[in-house]
């Protein structure tokens, strides 16, 4: 039986892509930072392996996972959410035959950094608003112009981000960031699996529920200017393995490229579990099938939202109704623990959540994010 490693057990991406490879026939095993995980309650998950967080070490964190690909046997690693940067690195580590799922970090890092995303679609004739880095000239033309939005280079789940009226004074360039024209109009995000260029199957949805600017609960669509898009980016890209983009779609129904995230989202959770794990491991077979939902929820978070938009008179009645009615991402009768054993195997992040006082999806992927 081959093994795939998943290098992050802790999300409900990494549950889906754990429970598509055992319905393959796969033996899955979940290399993971924190002693409880989401994943470590699903009978589709063979075994999981405590490492050394990427933050603790670099080095470290690379080592322990090449020993696991050697102690499990391992063929296929597989990538989750943000520690995908650093094992971008890792292949020099392994035995040879192993395939890892992601680009070289050649290929990988300059998509991963805002304003390496930006050049690149300008390169490639792909709409993305006008940019320039935090401290240049050309940022100040473009507050000058209208609403900007300034974003780290590197961040995820919103983290630092900062929305300034036209004219406002630019903050000082002490974090690497980009200053970025705002675009109105509706956003979407996507998840593409792609494989030498070709887009594979590639899912579009925007959020119908936030917990701070993260989606909590999701609805997918149909948008063929934004896929146009999307298949354009992969071919220039020539990629391989997750790629997913934020974009804006404005009032004349013209998609723009906000940012990249060269890995899984959330839009994973719509493709049918055993469809994606078959074209990750063959990419000639059929295009994975869209699950039949529509619209899918990650209970917890949102129960919390619909509990919130009670106190702060949000839209409660609305939130009620969607909670009641829209499926769990990680819901199965016949593997029930996930889901029920959330607010146990979640705890560090809730806490640490609490501690600082944000959203559970601001902080869930500090420890393993690329910052460099």
């Amino acid at each position: 039986m081959p093994t795939v490693l998943l290098t992050l057990g802790r999300l409900p991406k990494a549950l889906d892509l754990a429970r598509g490879f055992s319905e393959i026939g796969w033996r899955v095993a979940v290399a993971e930072p924190f002693a409880r995980h989401l994943c470590g309650s699903s009978r589709a998950v063979a075994k999981s392996i405590r490492v050394p967080a990427p933050a603790e070490g670099k080095q470290a964190y690379l080592q322990a996972l090449a020993q696991v690909v050697r102690d499990e046997g391992v063929e296929l690693v597989l990538p989750v959410s943000e520690e995908t940067m650093h094992v971008a690195h890792l292949p020099p580590l392994l035995p040879a035959g192993v395939r890892v799922l992601t680009m070289p970090p050649e290929a990988l890092l300059p998509l991963h950094h805002k304003g390496g995303f930006v050049a690149f679609a300008q390169r490639h004739g792909l709409d993305v608003p006008a940019s320039a880095p935090l401290g240049d000239p050309a940022a100040v033309a473009i507050a000058a112009a209208g609403r900007v939005v300034i974003k780290p280079v590197h961040s995820c789940s919103g983290r630092g981000v900062v929305m300034l009226p036209q004219g406002a004074a630019l903050p000082p360039a002490e974090v690497p960031s980009i200053v970025q024209s705002f675009v109105a109009g509706a956003e979407f995000s996507t998840c593409t699996l792609a494989h030498q260029g070709r887009a594979l199957a590639t899912t579009i949805y925007r959020g119908t529920q936030m917990s701070g600017s993260v989606a909590v609960a999701f609805e997918r669509v149909a948008h063929p200017a934004i896929e146009d898009w999307v298949r354009r980016f992969v071919a220039a890209a020539d990629w391989s393995g997750f790629i997913a983009f934020d974009l804006i779609v404005d009032a004349g129904g013209r998609p723009w490229g906000l940012e990249c995230n060269p890995r899984t989202t959330s839009g994973l959770h719509f493709f049918e579990s055993a469809d994606l794990a078959r074209a990750v491991v063959d990419p000639t077979a059929p295009a994975p099938r869209h699950r039949p939902e529509t619209r899918l929820q990650q209970f917890w978070s949102c129960l919390t939202e619909t509990q919130l938009s009670l106190f702060r008179r949000g839209p409660f009645g609305r939130n009620l109704r969607a909670l009641l009615t829209t499926r769990d991402v990680c819901w199965r009768a016949a593997d029930p623990m996930p889901l029920l054993a959330m607010p146990w195997t979640t705890w560090p992040i809730i806490r640490m959540a609490a501690q600082r006082r944000v959203p559970f999806g601001e902080v869930a992927t500090l420890d393993v994010g690329w910052y460099d």
